[in-house]
């Protein structure tokens, strides 16, 4: 079951993938009541807790899921789905490897901002069985103190200064590894879009070259517009899309075929 596109129920699909057969999940699911498709949404944690189940049978050991969600707010107060989800993950036997923020330097979610600041971030949960077996850092942060060299000292948990590694030895890259924040925006809102919630292209790019290698199978379960098979594919990745609502086929397939 590699490079399909799979219409139907995710909780039904995902129990015929194999045993520790997926390399990384890279998904967005729906986020609370914050959009719809096709009019209607059936989504809560009837969905969510056993999808998380069914992941954590399919996917390798070391293998990541990216899980990327945001919160509604309701009768003025966040849902706080976003971290129920994360801490379901942990009942049910993952590690959470990081909470990543996604950045996406505008106000895109809905609802007013008569009482609070511009939400313009989403949570990305980076989540594993075991010690993860693939990481690529992105080292595209630019070093203010390029060429000079290393001067740095780190705290210890008594609080005494030691040393760095490299102190007056090794001299400072041009570019540093990447934060854990991502300012990537979002797809434009326009008429082109092909999807109430589409999945940004330089996003699913960044995640896929850090947590897979080349030939490595990428699960989206929640596919959409079928944007991270369409980068998978770019990237000599495998994929494997499911996609419950069958209008979004045709774009699918023309997105991959591209």
């Amino acid at each position: 079951m590699n490079n399909e596109v799979i219409i139907g129920d995710c909780l039904d699909v995902m129990k015929k993938i194999s045993d520790k057969s997926i390399d990384m999940v890279l998904t967005s699911p729906p986020y609370d009541n914050l959009r719809t498709y096709n009019g209607s949404l059936d989504w809560g944690e009837h969905i969510w807790k056993p999808a998380i189940q069914e992941l954590f049978r399919i996917v390798k050991d070391g293998g990541v899921i990216v899980w990327i969600v945001g919160d509604a707010k309701i009768k003025g107060s966040e849902t706080g789905t976003s971290f129920k989800q994360a801490l379901y993950f942990k009942e049910v036997g993952f590690k959470l490897h990081d909470t990543m923020i996604w950045n996406k330097g505008n106000f895109t979610a809905v609802g007013a901002l008569k009482t609070c600041y511009a939400p313009v971030y989403e949570y990305m949960f980076i989540l594993t069985k075991t010690k993860i077996k693939t990481f690529n850092p992105i080292k595209d942060k630019k070093n203010k103190r390029f060429g000079e060299i290393f001067n740095n000292t780190v705290r210890q948990k008594d609080g005494s200064i030691k040393d760095g590694c490299g102190k007056g030895i090794k001299s400072i890259a041009e570019y540093g590894q990447r934060h854990n924040i991502w300012l990537i925006p979002p797809e434009k809102n326009n008429n082109k879009r092909l999807h109430p919630a589409q999945f940004s292209e330089k996003l699913a790019h960044d995640h896929i070259i850090s947590w897979s290698n080349e030939g490595d199978v990428i699960l989206d379960p929640f596919a959409g517009s079928g944007t991270v098979g369409k980068v998978a594919k770019e990237l000599n990745r495998k994929y494997i899309l499911i996609e419950k609502e069958p209008t979004y086929l045709d774009v699918i397939n023309k997105r991959l075929s591209e």
